[in-house]
């Protein structure tokens, strides 16, 4: 069974998903400048959502096809399990969290959401008969050069802000001071007073 109209809208539908996924990422990355650093397991969600986003622009610059389609899925598949992972972290009763709720929610558990809308929607777009029948490259229209522009700068400032704060080896700590001030501070230290 074909759905032809999510197919005939599919590069609006991929254009508002892929804003989805940058407003998401911004959102969490705001947050993080007002509130709090992201723990491991949300930093993975990141890299999830992002992978989504990879996908999802594929589709909108090389048309619809399933194997971009199956970058989403497997994408969302990996940001469900890291997130469903923190979500039985703290199932049990009386247990806070990790992190400050949102409307009610954590962080964590708002991604197991979105990353499950999102297996969702990649299904029923599978189910289109937009999957495989645009597949020459094309030109972005406006609203999709700016769901790639919004996307792309999150993208970059989500590698630069986790590179700070993490450096450029494992483990990453981010409870403690970002590993570019730590540096910083051994920097200083060894100056003369």
């Amino acid at each position: 069974m074909k759905i032809s109209v999510l197919g005939r809208n599919a590069r609006w539908l991929d254009a508002l998903a892929l804003l989805a996924v940058s407003a998401t990422l911004w959102f969490a990355f705001g947050w993080q400048l007002l509130k709090e650093l992201p723990c491991p397991l949300c930093l993975l969600q990141r890299v999830a959502f992002i992978m989504v986003g990879i996908g999802l622009l594929m589709n909108l610059r090389f048309g619809n096809r399933p194997l971009h389609q199956g970058i989403v899925v497997l994408s969302a598949l990996a940001g469900v399990v890291a997130s469903a992972r923190q979500v039985l972290l703290h199932i049990a009763p009386g247990d806070p969290g990790f992190g400050s709720p949102f409307l009610g929610l954590h962080f964590y558990t708002w991604a197991l959401l979105i990353f499950l809308a999102l297996l969702v929607y990649c299904g029923l777009m599978l189910m289109s008969d937009a999957a495989g029948s645009d597949t020459a490259p094309r030109k972005l229209t406006p609203l999709a050069r700016y769901a790639a522009l919004v996307f792309l700068a999150i993208l970059v400032v989500n590698v630069v802000s986790t590179t700070l704060e993490c450096g450029l080896g494992l483990p990453c700590q981010p409870h403690a001071l970002p590993v570019a001030a730590l540096a910083l501070v051994d920097a200083l230290s060894i100056l003369p007073q």
